[in-house]
Formats: structure tokens, sequence, C-alpha cells
């Protein structure tokens, strides 16, 4: 068995889900670690990777493949395949995530995976979910910088019950210390604005979603102290 990788403070972990990927061109760097996830393995070998685990049920896939480090999980589970991959990475000890294939398809497993962003950012991990030119990114108790080259829509959502402290500089429509909650859709179809932006929640968890090519162009992060 191919021994895993360990983490290192420039690596990324890449998950790849079973959904489309459109034309993307992957060089994952000496740091990084590749895991697919269930059927997201046929994305992996078409894009000429190599997989350093590949995790799920293989209900899609119909069968774990020869050759590879795999774990193999019951059909009846509570984690959904990416979820599998995502704690599969924090173990390895990885912060950084691109999760790809993981949008379009099932509503349902676009939330979810949606929701698995969301248990990143909770534990001090960074991931975005890449898919249908957007990326979607949650943030817990700190704040996004994003360069003045960026263009297109930006919206913010609550992924809790409330999100404390909103502030939204640079962008269209700005916000000040604001309370956002999980069923007023304030911070839908906002704009980037040819300036440095900056989306912030002091305490609670939003969902971040903006226009981006496959290659995604990470945007700073600061975690503000939690008392």
């Amino acid at each position: 068995m191919k021994e895993l990788p360990g983490a290192n403070a420039d690596g990324v972990c890449y998950i790849f889900g079973a959904c489309d990927l459109g034309e993307m061109v992957f060089s994952p760097g000496p740091d990084d670690c590749v895991i697919a996830a269930d059927g997201g393995y046929r994305h992996v070998v078409r894009l000429g990777l190599s997989a350093d685990l590949v995790i799920g049920d293989f209900d899609s896939l119909g069968r774990p493949p020869e050759g590879e480090t795999v774990e193999t999980f019951p059909k009846d589970k509570d984690d959904t395949d990416m979820m599998l991959a995502v704690k599969a990475g924090l173990r390895m000890g990885y912060s950084r995530f691109a999760l790809y294939g993981g949008v379009g398809g099932r509503l349902d497993h676009t939330l979810a995976n949606i929701q698995a962003l969301a248990y990143l950012s909770k534990r001090g991990a960074e991931g975005v979910l890449v898919g249908g030119g957007m990326a979607v990114t949650a943030l817990t108790d700190g704040e996004l910088r994003f360069d003045k080259d960026k263009r297109g829509i930006v919206s913010i959502f609550c992924l809790g019950e409330s999100a404390f402290g909103v502030t939204l500089e640079g962008l269209r429509y700005p916000l000040d210390e604001a309370t956002l909650t999980n069923d007023m859709p304030l911070g839908v179809s906002n704009a980037f604005t040819g300036e440095k932006s900056r989306v912030a929640v002091r305490k609670g968890t939003l969902a971040v979603l903006w226009y981006e090519s496959p290659f995604v162009v990470w945007p700073e992060r600061n975690l503000f102290a939690r008392g």
C-alpha cells in the first residue's frame, strides 16, 4: 500500500467528486494531495493524475479500483463520499482544500458539499468548492480579502441561524456590522467594483460565492481570535 502523504504548510488537498468538471487541467505540486471520492476517480484517471487515496462506498464506480490505496465504506453510512474525503484530508494534516466535481447534478449533493465547507471552516481549515464557473467557500469568525482585479457577482449567505458583525467593503452594496440570518437572502447578487474588497463576519459562518476560473485564486483569509 502506498504511504499516504503528510501535510505541508504550502500543500493543498485536491478532492475530486463525480460531477462534471468541464475542461480543466491540473498540476498538483509535490506538497499536494489528491483524493478521489468514489466516482471522482474517473476524473483523476482522465486528467492523468495519481491518486493518493480513493475513498467511498463505490456505488458509482461499481467496485474499488485495483492498484490504488483505497478506503472502502458501506453504502449505509452517515457521511457522503465527499465528506469522507474531507475528513481523510484533515487526518493527513491538510488545512487547505480544493473540491472539484461537487457542483451540479443532484442539488442535495451540492448542498451537502457546501456543508462540508462549513465543516472545514469551523475547524480552522480553508475549503473552496469549484464548479459551473463559480467558487464557494465558507468563512467562520474571520475575513476574506479580494484583489481589485476580481470581477462579477459575489453573494453572501448565512450558514447558521445568525451571523453577527457582517461587514462588506469595496463591494457595490456595503454592510457595516450587520446581522444576517438563514431566512433572508440579504447578501445575494452583490458585485465586485474594481477595488480591493473585504468580506468579514465577527461571529458565525458565511457561505461566499463568486465567479471563478477553473484555477482558483485563493482570497486572503484571516481568522479572528475567538473569545
